[in-house]
């Protein structure tokens, strides 16, 4: 995956929790996936396909980082433990950043169909890719712990 295709997902994913749950988050440096177990306790998975590319964008949370986040973005107490409605809240910042990446790549002269996100929870989950190109992980730091966005986009044949 080319360098230049990271940025879409790191201005996203800052702009998405900075506005939705008022939530500060910082960038780490970059690095391959090896494996295919997820990260976090729950999982946002969306497919990306346009005419020179196509993949997925995956968004994977730690249960203690999320409940925070996600009771940020709702005002209101934490809860106890990932539920349908933190599941769901995961789903809507899915599609939120991977919209917002699009808006990006069209900048490019990108232009992307997105998938519907697909939710997973429980920790590491397998989740292979269906192309052979590496998978990028950008972890991301907040005051509630780390999560990572993992990106694989390759050529289409």
């Amino acid at each position: 995956m080319k360098a230049e295709y990271l940025n879409p997902f790191l201005h996203a994913t800052r702009n998405v929790l900075e506005t939705m749950a008022q939530t500060k988050v910082a960038n780490q440096k970059p690095y391959l996936k090896e494996g295919v177990a997820t990260f976090g306790d729950v999982t946002g998975i969306i497919g990306m396909a346009s005419e020179k590319l196509e993949g997925n964008m995956m968004i994977s949370f730690p249960e203690a980082c999320i409940l925070q986040i996600v009771a940020k973005m709702l005002m209101e107490a934490p809860k106890e433990k990932i539920d349908d409605e933190i599941v769901d809240a995961v789903g809507e910042l899915t599609n939120m950043i991977c919209g917002g990446a699009k808006a990006s790549f069209g900048k490019l002269g990108l232009s992307f169909d997105l998938a519907t996100p697909t939710m997973v929870t429980g920790k590491g989950v397998e989740i292979h890719q269906r192309t052979d190109s590496p998978t990028i992980v950008i972890p991301f730091k907040t005051d509630f712990g780390t999560f990572v966005l993992e990106a694989n986009l390759s050529d289409r044949h």
